[in-house]
């Protein structure tokens, strides 16, 4: 299944998009996409719907996030063996972890603000990772049973923020709109296998990024057991896996976003995000 979530801004509504691209209301079935909506038994519930007789929604509504609810946005750092090679960096023994503040989230094609200050603003597509029950302690043969499915997530990163000022990641990661997810939580039955797929993103239509989480350092499945042995995921938390090679930072000079670039990105089978970046107040 792809399920989404439409309308505006603090006021969305569950969706589902149908085999002919209609986006179908699921209100009467779930309150939101997130919380208990994601274990597998109401996903199970949701799948055996007759996605015909669900009422259909007109126009072309905005798009939400994907997911409601998240109470922890966890990201990783170097995850991609070539990302890490184009920044200088070595692979890391262990997983970076940091966090990106759960207010960053927006809809996949909600324009993007750059924040006060800022001189480096970049783009990262990342394949996110949505759990769907609770999961502690889990082994890596079973942690993929706790995934409710995958999604775009876009790393907007401020590299100035995060690098040259002291302190930890999280601030040049966090700052709001930096948190785009969707247009779809794919559900995991329709991903064959989530460490071979094409992710590309562009910048005004230039390609900047085209890899494969095939490069992965660390795959789906480790990185949710790992991190689960040092707190417990809950549903609607997002892992977003880490990027590819391609970022501005990486170039020779280093390319950052300025406002009225246009972002788009996406990821086989997961969907795709437009974004405007702009100035913010």
């Amino acid at each position: 299944m792809k399920l989404l979530r439409y309308g505006e801004v603090g006021s969305e509504r569950p969706g589902l998009l149908d085999a002919d691209g209609t986006i179908r209301d699921l209100s009467a079935h779930v309150a939101d996409i997130g919380g208990t909506a994601l274990h597998p038994t109401s996903l199970d519930m949701l799948a055996k719907l007759d996605a015909k007789s669900l009422p259909a929604v007109s126009g072309s509504p905005r798009i939400g996030a994907c997911v409601a609810g998240t109470g922890k946005f966890i990201c990783i750092g170097l995850n991609y063996s070539d990302h890490a090679a184009e920044t200088g960096a070595t692979v890391p023994p262990e997983p970076i972890i940091f966090m990106k503040a759960s207010s960053a989230i927006v809809g996949p094609d909600d324009d993007v603000l750059i924040p006060r200050g800022s001189v480096k603003t970049d783009w990262e597509v990342e394949l996110g990772v949505v759990i769907g029950k609770t999961a502690k302690y889990v082994s890596e043969a079973e942690a993929l049973d706790y995934v409710a499915g995958y999604c775009v997530s876009h790393d907007v990163s401020e590299r100035a923020f995060q690098a040259e000022r002291q302190g930890q990641w999280t601030k040049g990661k966090s700052c709001d709109t930096f948190g785009p997810i969707g247009p779809w939580l794919v559900t995991k039955d329709e991903v064959a296998d989530p460490q071979n797929i094409k992710m590309w993103l562009n910048v005004n239509g230039k390609t900047m990024q085209n890899g494969s989480t095939k490069t992965m350092v660390y795959g789906v499945a480790y990185l949710v057991s790992y991190l689960s042995q040092f707190m417990s995921l809950h549903p609607g938390d997002i892992i977003s896996t880490g990027t590819p090679p391609g970022v501005g930072l990486g170039m020779k000079p280093p390319v950052f976003l300025k406002a009225g670039d246009v972002v788009e990105l996406g990821i086989e089978g997961l969907g795709q995000q437009k974004q405007t970046f702009r100035a913010d107040a």
